[in-house]
């Protein structure tokens, strides 16, 4: 008789830290390694359950006294553009998309720092070096792809100067928007939410229910935009549920809201390794 047994990754909890969104907060993170030959099959189960990759490690919020981080996604069949976003579209036409593999360039690394100083230069990502950057995009160990953006080449060039990148995971019911940056003169464009329409578009075209896009915080200006995006679902209380933007998320910062770490890490889903 065949046994199916799950895979039993080691999770482990980061030490707190002042949080990037939320003034006066701490943050700390529940997180796996994702490496071997189960790394796909690990990532998208707990994908779906609000993990997010960073390299090798899939990460989850697990706050003491907080629970205000959504991971959010798109339900691609049921998007409809709004009139801002429709206008976004028209104003980023001039570019140009290319799929590439994920092995980081000089050019990425130039349009990434130019980006960081100008709106995060203090953030934890301000003093990434270029190897740190080579590792952010190279060290995978599931399917992802690297979307740049390009504008119109001026006379005598290959190719027009990069405007806007996208690390992405292809997951098996979606593609993940991992970390995405741009020039910050395209601000004025919203280049940061033509990014997110255009993965709309790629996971329609290949048939992908949905668009990870990572974490959306209530009370938080740096992740209030996901919110204005239609067809959103949000991850609470162990599903998936649509967004509504009648209800008052916030109350989720209650300290009482958040489960132990052991009954947080026992509620977790895990693939199992029958062969495919």
């Amino acid at each position: 008789m065949r046994h199916t047994l799950p895979l039993a990754p080691q999770f482990y909890v980061t030490a707190p830290q002042s949080c990037p969104y939320l003034k006066g907060r701490q943050e700390r993170k529940l997180f796996t390694a994702l490496q071997g030959e189960h790394a796909a099959k690990l990532n998208d189960t707990l994908s779906k359950q609000g993990f997010r990759r960073s390299q090798n490690v899939l990460y989850r919020p697990s706050c003491a006294e907080c629970n205000a981080c959504f991971s959010a996604r798109i339900r691609v069949a049921d998007f409809t553009a709004s009139k801002s976003q429709r206008r976004v579209q028209k104003r980023n036409t001039d570019l140009t998309r290319r799929t590439r593999s994920p092995w980081a360039s000089e050019e990425q690394y130039e349009l990434f720092r130019t980006y960081l100083d100008d709106r995060h230069a203090d953030g934890g990502m301000a003093d990434m070096d270029v190897f740190e950057f080579a590792a952010m995009i190279e060290e995978t160990p599931v399917k992802s792809r690297v979307i740049e953006y390009t504008t119109p080449a001026e006379r005598g060039d290959i190719r027009g100067p990069l405007t806007g990148v996208c690390l992405t995971d292809v997951l098996e019911d979606g593609v993940s928007m991992v970390y995405s940056f741009y020039a910050p003169e395209r601000q004025a464009t919203s280049l940061g939410t033509y990014i997110i329409l255009d993965h709309i578009r790629i996971a329609r075209d290949a048939g992908l229910p949905y668009v990870y896009l990572g974490y959306w915080v209530p009370g938080s200006p740096k992740m209030d935009y996901k919110s204005r995006f239609s067809a959103l679902e949000i991850y609470r209380g162990g599903e998936w549920s649509p967004f509504d933007p009648a209800k008052d998320y916030q109350i989720d910062t209650h300290p009482l809201s958040t489960d132990p770490i052991a009954e947080q890490v026992a509620q977790i889903s895990l693939p199992d390794t029958r062969p495919e």
